[in-house]
């Protein structure tokens, strides 16, 4: 699922048509303002305020900062609140706020995206999201009558980013913030960059129309692409080098034109990369973060934010990772009890709501209840389907393990004794190696669950397993490829998928509508743009068929391959058009032209000197 549709769904809530018990108890319990709130240096924020009318006890303000619009605009539309779990927040009596941000929608002032932590606010002028955050709780506090002086933020992708930044704002009022699936760092991990691979398909998707510049306020939001097309291979292959898709981009889209400008991890990215900041998030503000196993956009975000405030700063910091795609713990019409074929066996969705989030703005911003049951790694182990709530992450008794590559696509925990073995394949741009099976035109959120006998079939993708396993095998942690690798160009990627091959006579019942007997399920795959295995700020071309180690971190996994599985792991150089091609050549690959575009046969090492292996993160 792209970014615009997530925002639909989670963002742009409608007004609905036929009022239901949820919908008329909103409305004859709340009231709604629209607020221009004035920032320091004298912008205006657009915010829409939904207060109860029980005036029997103060009430605790809970607010999520926005790109995707606080629609629907107007006093007398509400937003629809009772379509999940937050309709809980409105039982409990809770003022919700939601506000556009600055240069978006109905706000004031010019928008910037991740827009960079200010460390130094002593001039007026110099404001950043956190600024905006600290302003806006300011007035809240002081003037929306029967709040109780407590201030929740929270939100869901690039309102999860606002959320983290609302954290560094050091208002007193603010007690609790939960980033969710939080935008991070738009070059490593989240969706725009992986260890510095343009993720093209979401990239063109997401700024062909929310990057569009916006010279008024407005309620009404742009169109997107046409693309003529409803195949999203098809379409980026015909288009070809990326400098073909910017002229399909246009002139008018500047982020477009930044990430074309900074390929490398520069002081451009570094200042947008807010894990450098969260040092100033303050002991009194407690700290949830909430993320997706599978989530495709921003799964990175989510882990690391979490390490990041938890290695630099003082505070209350949980985490919360369920088995879901981007924003599935708060979507409409999923409980989170399966992705694509892969089945969870319960309603983890609701157990969040009931166990995790609401309790905790309710104990923090109500002082209602308590967090006992909120432990500080609440995560659920796929595989086992289970969820584990445990004292610290990654768990105490995990052990990097080396799994290594072996002859004949064997995989083993022994290291290879062989002197000379090495596998082999040729990767052509011409016939990259796609990231699913199926045709469609929007990037699929399933696939990071899907199926991968499509790719195990292909010559230009490696193939090693285990033999059947007579033990599970539980784990719980950072994921680490460790390929020693040889190319006749002078670039390359390198994509690793680590994969849980269920028994050949598998199945969850007999109403399977997808044959499940031999399923080789992608519990983890990541890319790596191979110029940056050394360095992500200075990068180095390969020198032509000579051995070199690409070692790199996939996010972290909660997985059980259970007795009976096999573990797999494949390796391939294109993952199309999820990311884009790699030249195969050390040139410019944002501004080169198709014909820079090479075969290269890529080799992979597994014998005594060369071990290539892939360090598991196992629970002993």
């Amino acid at each position: 699922m792209n970014k615009i549709l997530l925002a639909l769904l989670l963002f742009l809530p409608f007004v609905s048509h036929a009022e239901n018990a949820d919908s008329a108890w909103f409305r004859d319990n709340y009231i709604k303002q629209e607020q221009y709130i004035t920032m320091r240096d004298g912008i205006r924020l657009f915010t829409s305020i939904y207060i109860p009318k029980d005036n029997a006890e103060k009430h605790p303000i809970l607010m999520t900062r926005t790109p995707y619009s606080c629609a629907p605009y107007g006093e007398k539309e509400y937003k629809n609140y009772w379509s999940n779990h937050y309709k809980t927040y409105l039982k409990e009596h809770y003022i919700l706020v939601t506000q556009d941000v600055r240069g978006r929608w109905m706000s004031e002032g010019t928008f910037v995206d991740v827009r960079p932590f200010a460390t130094d606010k002593k001039d007026k002028s110099v404001i950043d999201e956190a600024s905006d955050t600290y302003d806006t709780i300011d007035w809240l506090v002081k003037n929306i009558e029967g709040n109780n002086g407590n201030v929740g933020v929270f939100g869901i992708s690039y309102p999860g980013f606002y959320s983290t930044m609302a954290s560094l704002s050091k208002h007193p009022a603010l007690k609790a913030v939960s980033p969710q699936a939080p935008v991070t760092d738009w070059f490593m991990g989240d969706d725009f960059h992986h260890n510095g691979a343009f993720f093209a398909l979401d990239g063109f998707a997401f700024y062909s129309s929310f990057g569009k510049p916006r010279p008024a306020p407005t309620t009404v939001g742009p169109k997107g692409f046409d693309f003529r097309s409803q195949d999203n291979y098809e379409f980026f292959l015909r288009t070809g080098a990326l400098s073909n898709l910017a002229r399909l981009m246009g002139d008018s889209v500047a982020f477009w034109k930044d990430l074309y400008a900074h390929p490398n991890y520069d002081a451009w990215w570094k200042a947008r990369n807010v894990r450098n900041f969260v040092e100033n998030v303050p002991n009194g503000t407690a700290t949830l973060v909430v993320g997706g196993l599978f989530d495709a956009e921003d799964c990175y975000g989510a882990w690391n934010t979490y390490k990041a405030i938890e290695s630099k700063a003082k505070n209350n910091n949980k985490i919360v990772m369920g088995p879901w795609f981007h924003g599935q713990w708060a979507g409409r019409g999923s409980d989170g009890s399966s992705l694509g074929n892969v089945q969870f066996g319960s309603k983890t969705s609701e157990w969040y709501a009931t166990n995790i989030e609401v309790p905790f703005f309710n104990y923090y911003l109500k002082g209602k209840g308590n967090v006992d049951n909120i432990k500080e790694a609440n995560v659920f182990f796929t595989g086992e389907n289970n969820w584990k709530q445990l004292p610290q992450w990654p768990p105490a008794d995990m052990k990097p393990t080396n799994i290594y590559l072996q002859e004949k696509g064997a995989l083993g925990w022994k290291a290879p004794a062989n002197p000379t073995g090495f596998s082999q394949y040729v990767s052509d741009p011409n016939k990259p190696v796609p990231y699913t099976e199926d045709v469609h035109l929007r990037r699929t959120r399933e696939y990071m669950t899907d199926d991968q006998r499509f790719a195990a079939r292909r010559p230009d993708v490696l193939v090693f397993q285990t033999d059947t396993l007579t033990d599970d095998v539980t784990l719980a942690g950072p994921v680490i490829a460790d390929l020693l690798v040889s190319t006749t160009g002078t670039d390359a990627d390198f994509v690793v998928k680590l994969i849980d091959v269920f028994p050949d006579n598998f199945s969850y019942s007999a109403n399977d509508k997808y044959p499940m007997g031999g399923y080789q399920m992608l519990v983890r795959g990541e890319i790596m743009r191979g110029r940056f295995r050394n360095s992500f700020e200075k990068p180095e071309a390969f020198v032509p068929n000579k051995i070199a180690e690409v070692k790199y971190t996939l996010p972290d996994v909660a997985h059980t391959f259970k007795k009976g599985h096999r573990i797999m792991i494949q390796v391939q150089s294109s993952w199309f058009p999820l990311a884009d091609r790699n030249p195969q050549q050390f040139v410019d690959i944002y501004h080169c032209t198709d014909k820079d575009f090479i075969k290269a046969t890529i080799n992979v090492y597994h014998n005594a000197q060369h071990a290539s292996s892939i360090i598991l993160p196992v629970i002993k």
